[in-house]
Formats: structure tokens, sequence, C-alpha cells
């Protein structure tokens, strides 16, 4: 099994009338199983090196976030039983697929076909979105002006959203938190 194959498995489960958590979890969990401690060390490097072009006063919360919720949850991933099985957002779903793909295009290194970050961020996008329900940078995440993202009222808000409607690459598109109203 390769790391890209998780998008067949992902489209073809797209063909169903109705998708369920349970479905998504069993290809989810599928996958976070051939991610290795070393793999996990590897994507943790490299988030370190991204992170360098991060403002020098935001580095350090940027990489707890992205490590912890990113890299991380792979292990909850495995072990999160601790859901109702119940139809998603079929639509948004597979609007997804060429986000994902360009995804593992983007996260991929073409002389390093162990590399599992694409895969990783895959999953934790899927997971995060379609199971925990939550937006992908985690509530109390920090943006640059000391914005963060935050729910009010049960609903999520990211103060960045927005700026990134016109970047086809951005993982926003798949997160369920709206643009933060008053910015």
């Amino acid at each position: 099994m390769k790391s890209e194959d998780i998008l067949i498995e992902l489209e073809e489960l797209s063909s169903n009338e109705e998708i369920t958590k349970d479905e998504i979890m069993e290809i989810l969990k599928r996958y976070a199983r051939i991610i290795s401690v070393q793999d996990l060390m590897m994507a943790t490097a490299y988030m370190r090196k991204d992170g360098e072009y991060v403002q020098k006063n935001y580095r350090e919360k940027f990489l707890k976030i992205y490590i912890k919720y990113f890299i991380m949850r792979m292990n909850e991933v495995k072990e999160f039983d601790d859901y109702e099985d119940v139809p998603i957002d079929k639509d948004l779903f597979n609007t997804s697929f060429p986000l994902l793909e360009r995804t593992f295009e983007k996260e991929s290194r073409p002389n390093d076909k162990s590399n599992k970050f694409p895969l990783i961020y895959v999953i934790t996008s899927l997971y995060t979105t379609f199971i925990l329900e939550e937006p992908i940078h985690p509530v109390g995440s920090e943006f640059p002006g000391s914005l963060f993202v935050e729910e009010r009222n049960g609903e999520f808000y990211c103060p960045v959203k927005g700026n990134q409607k016109d970047n086809p690459n951005a993982i926003c598109h798949l997160c369920l938190a709206e643009q933060t109203p008053d910015i």
C-alpha cells in the first residue's frame, strides 16, 4: 500500500450515495497505521524547516500547534472510536479531491518516495473536518496581528480564511471555520 493510494480509496468512497464517518475512519486508520515513528520525526523536521519562514515572534507558537495537531494526531486517529457514525457532508467531501491531490503534489519530494508528510497532512485534514467537525487550525491558533481562531456560540471563526479564497492550494477551502466577521 502506497501513501497516495488513499486518494484512490477516498475517491471510490465518494461514489457511495451516502458517506458515513465510520467509512472514512476505516480508511484513515488503515493509512495512519503505515506511518512510523520515524515518519513522524521526519515530518516534524520538515515542519520545523518550513517554520523558518514564519515570523520569528510567532514561530514557536506555530510549530507547537502544527506539530501537536498535524503530526501527533496520527496516534489519535489510530485509536479514536468515540464518534457518532453519521453521514458527512458529501458535497464538501467530493469537492476536497482536487485540493487533496494538489496537497500530495505540493508536499511530495520527488527524490524521497518514503516521505509520509503528504499522507499525514491529508489524514489530519479529513479527520479534523469530517470526524471531529473542528477547524483545521485549532481554536486558539494565533496569526500575525494577535488574531486567533475562535469559537463563538458553537461556530468556528478564522481571521485569515478570507485571505486564502483565491489560493486554490489552501487547505482553508476544506476547513469548517468561517471568516471572522469583524475582521
